[in-house]
């Protein structure tokens, strides 16, 4: 706990950078971030965000902080496409595995209309700092390294940082810091 909330204490003011705020990560990179945390500590980075978003958006820093919890987005998509009730129905009466199936048609999750994607770009603002969060929330649903690749061809020129409850070791995703990582190549870690 301690050791994630002094690697928490340098996202401020990395954030604050121009530099970050410019998007542009090593070697001009487009700036895709990675905070890495363990897992137990879900809660405090939770409220971590919360305290951080608050501080950003209440005053005059000159960008904004937009969360976009993959969870809530899930909840929503369905909802207001009317699937909300039947994915509940499926899952009891077909199984975990046609659910997940079912939701990955629906949110188009291997297309390049990924409605998860789209939704991020369609709701992000110039002057902003994306963060992610929710990923432990959506697994198996939803895979974070196939949101950031999709994510990554279509939007440059914001930063985008993923909350990630796992390992991140530069080169791979390790969920839980139990399931087997995805490699993932493009995002740097934020603080050490």
């Amino acid at each position: 706990m301690d050791d994630t909330n002094s690697r928490f204490d340098k996202i401020e003011p990395k954030i604050k950078e121009d530099s970050f705020l410019k998007n542009k990560g090593m070697g001009n990179e487009v700036g895709y971030y990675i905070f890495d945390y363990p897992p137990e500590d879900e809660l405090i980075v939770r409220q971590r965000i919360h305290e951080l978003k608050e501080k950003i958006n209440n005053n005059d820093y000159g960008f904004k902080i937009l969360e976009f919890d993959l969870y809530e987005m899930i909840i929503q998509i369905l909802d207001s496409k009317g699937y909300l009730e039947k994915t509940f129905k499926f899952e009891n009466d077909k199984g975990r595995e046609f659910t997940r199936n079912a939701i990955d048609k629906v949110l188009k999750l291997s297309l390049d209309s990924n409605l998860i994607v789209n939704h991020i770009i369609e709701n992000s603002e110039p002057d902003s700092v994306i963060f992610i969060t929710g990923v432990g929330k959506v697994y198996p649903l939803v895979r974070s390294h196939n949101i950031l690749n999709n994510l990554h061809q279509q939007l440059d020129n914001i930063p985008v940082i993923l909350f990630f409850p796992g390992q991140y070791t530069g080169t791979d995703l390790k969920l839980f810091n139990t399931l087997e990582g995805s490699n993932y190549y493009r995002a740097f870690k934020l603080v050490h």
